[in-house]
């Protein structure tokens, strides 16, 4: 399950495994990942998800340096370990979040 989450709750948010897709509501990629990520966030229980909306939460958006939607991020403990720019399919994604 994927849970869209803001600034104020983001950092309580970073236990563990995560990751993070930062999106806009106007992106057309980003909603054709949308569908791909909840697949995947089924699929991979021992990794939690999370949506951010760009324009609603700048300075989540600045303070990782996304300057593209969709932009993934996967956290551990709440360190950035990976980011990825664009569409991935479910293949990707899973290689990208299991660091294969």
């Amino acid at each position: 399950m994927v849970t869209e989450i803001n600034e104020s709750e983001f950092d309580e948010k970073m236990k563990g495994k995560c990751l993070v897709d930062f999106f806009a509501t106007w992106c057309p990629p980003c909603k054709m990942l949308s569908p791909v990520v909840d697949a995947v966030s089924e699929e991979l229980t021992d990794v939690n998800f999370y949506k951010v909306d760009i324009d609603k939460n700048t300075g989540l958006s600045d303070k990782y340096g996304v300057m593209a939607v969709p932009t993934l991020i996967l956290f551990e403990d709440g360190e950035v370990k990976d980011k990825q720019t664009g569409y991935v399919g479910r293949e990707q994604l899973i290689e990208f979040i299991s660091g294969r």
